[in-house]
């Protein structure tokens, strides 16, 4: 049949049509699923008060996290509690839910024994005994928890045996293996001096209301780095370091080797002081392990101009696939965000306004976030969730409103990150004031699925539907002698003439944990050449995986391969 030329753009046109409307009808990228679906009913409290008290606006974080074993991902979501300037008039509690693989959750805080009972922040999960089960830590406005996992269901508090109970007010935390010994160590970040007896007052005579002050007026405080003695317990090791020296107001941290040194490095967000970059640089002479804080040369700590921001979420990745990590921070409306490109010589260059973050940002205010393949394209793409920290912001601005919608990028061909919130669905156009964000695989579909954490209101749970027609496989690492996690594992993969890589990060994001299993996307091709795993020290074993089959995870032991 020949078809004249007309007719063949009439056909494009009208087939061009037809695949915009079927997009159009088509399950958004992200889908929220709501509480009658998941069974995710537990709402968070921020004990809001005319008195406005700053750790009302600061949570709460969450978790994804495989608490039982059974290979699904269940969720931990962290709420306020009794503390110096709130007594709950009923009972609230944290909670951990129990997922049902078949796309539901179910209660069972209770039953496990962690429902918290302080005002909490955030939560950090780690096998810190290396005993196959992940553990919590929990941070606070005030004591901080440190629940073991008993491997039947139930956890215990552990707090004071293992002596990591951090009293202040702490924010996010990381598990990490500093020492590069096998066990994971713990660093703490350590927001403001703040206590209900001497908290000031900050209000607008117009109004005559009081507001939530801005961290700037606060004194700093001191992180915490503990490290693991193999026995149970911690002690705390940062005396001597460059980490006591850092008078700071953390919100948010990321382990990662910025210098593919083979040691865990830190990224610390600090809120109205600059940030802190803790190079690892190993034992002295005495033996003494020591970081370095290089991040006002390494031109990480304050903005193009000089000047301190609000950082609160970060994120560690290879955004350019070059074998070095990339960092990131969010900031407060005004300021914008960073993503800082790696220079390879322990220095940055921020990136943002050239993959059009910078823009998208300039009205909000940051906090979780994770960088991620949430299409399985082999790319690392980006997610940010936002909310104004003050709920009278709206008062004062036009602009910048308290509740915001999180924002989604993409990674395309050329390499620069893409603006596609608008094309992510409903969800992407939801005020909300978010806080924390963990991704994790709910459902193990291979598709990285996302939890929010909402200050006052209930969490967000969206399902991926971003990952169709395109293939992955999943790796649940095993340390034997690196650490459990295999945190600070590297992996390179090949798959249709392509080459991608990717080191274990941990921590990241604000007050959040994600699912500690890696999905490595490989696009359209339908196998994978070859994936090799040089685990962290002290091993630095290398295995090698070859003609692996796609969609499916895997369980792979340090020494023997797949399981």
């Amino acid at each position: 049949m020949n078809l004249t030329r007309r007719e063949i753009l009439r056909a494009a046109a009208a087939l061009a049509a037809g695949l915009r409307l079927s997009a159009e009808e088509g399950p958004p990228l992200f889908e929220e699923i709501p509480a009658s679906r998941s069974g995710i009913e537990w709402v968070h409290d921020n004990a809001i008060s005319d008195n406005h008290y700053l750790p009302e606006t600061m949570g709460p974080g969450c978790a994804f996290l495989d608490y039982d074993n059974d290979g699904w991902m269940d969720i931990y979501l962290v709420n306020s509690g009794p503390c110096d300037f709130w007594k709950p008039p009923k009972p609230i509690r944290n909670a951990l839910y129990k997922n049902n693989r078949d796309g539901t959750f179910t209660d069972v805080t209770e039953k496990a024994g962690v429902s918290g009972n302080t005002f909490g922040m955030g939560v950090a999960v780690g096998d810190y005994d290396n005993d196959g089960w992940p553990d919590l830590f929990v941070t606070s406005y005030g004591k901080c928890i440190l629940y073991r996992n008993n491997h039947d269901g139930t956890f215990t508090d552990v707090t004071e045996k293992a002596g990591v109970s951090t009293l202040g007010w702490t924010t996010s935390a990381v598990w990490f293996d500093y020492d590069n010994d096998g066990r994971l160590d713990l660093f703490v970040c350590s927001f403001v001096d703040y206590s209900a007896s001497h908290k000031f007052e900050c209000g607008d005579n117009k109004l005559g209301k009081h507001y939530y002050c801005i961290p700037r007026i606060f004194r700093g405080t001191v992180n915490s780095l503990y490290h693991n003695n193999g026995d149970g317990t911690f002690t705390e090791v940062s005396k001597g370091t460059d980490i006591a020296k850092a008078i700071g107001k953390g919100l948010g941290v990321v382990a990662t080797d910025i210098n593919n040194d083979g040691r865990m490095d830190l990224f610390v967000a600090n809120d109205t002081v600059q940030n802190f970059l803790f190079v690892n640089r190993g034992p002295d002479k005495n033996g003494k392990w020591q970081f370095e804080e290089i991040a006002l040369q390494a031109e990480v700590g304050f903005s193009d101009n000089g000047q301190p921001r609000s950082g609160m979420g970060v994120d560690a990745a290879d955004v350019n696939n070059d074998g070095w990590q990339d960092l990131f921070v969010a900031n407060v409306d005004q300021e914008m965000y960073s993503l800082y490109q790696n220079n390879r010589n322990e220095s940055f260059r921020d990136t943002a306004h050239l993959n059009g973050v910078a823009q998208a940002t300039r009205l909000m205010s940051g906090w979780g976030l994770k960088f991620f393949d949430y299409d399985n394209d082999g790319a690392i793409d980006l997610i940010l969730a936002n909310g104004h920290p003050d709920d009278m912001i709206d008062i004062y601005s036009q602009q910048v409103h308290y509740k915001e919608p999180l924002l989604l990028f993409h990674q395309g061909a050329g390499g620069k990150l893409t603006n596609v919130s608008d094309q992510a669905g409903p969800a992407f156009k939801k005020p909300l004031p978010s806080r924390g964000l963990a991704v994790g695989d709910f459902n193990n579909d291979g598709a990285l699925d996302v939890i929010v954490g909402n200050n006052g209101q209930a969490p967000v749970l969206l399902k991926n539907n971003a990952a169709k027609g395109n293939n992955w496989i999943g790796l649940k690492l095993e340390g034997v002698t690196s650490n459990r996690d295999a945190i600070g594992t590297r992996i390179v993969w090949k798959a249709g003439g392509k080459t991608f890589r990717r080191l274990k990060n941990n921590g990241g994001s604000y007050l959040s944990s994600h699912d500690p299993r890696e999905v490595l996307g490989v696009g359209t091709a339908t196998k994978i050449d070859e994936i090799e795993i040089t685990w962290a020290a002290p091993s630095k074993q290398v295995d090698r995986l070859t003609n692996v089959e796609v969609n499916r995870y895997i369980h792979v032991v340090e020494g023997k391969g797949i399981v």
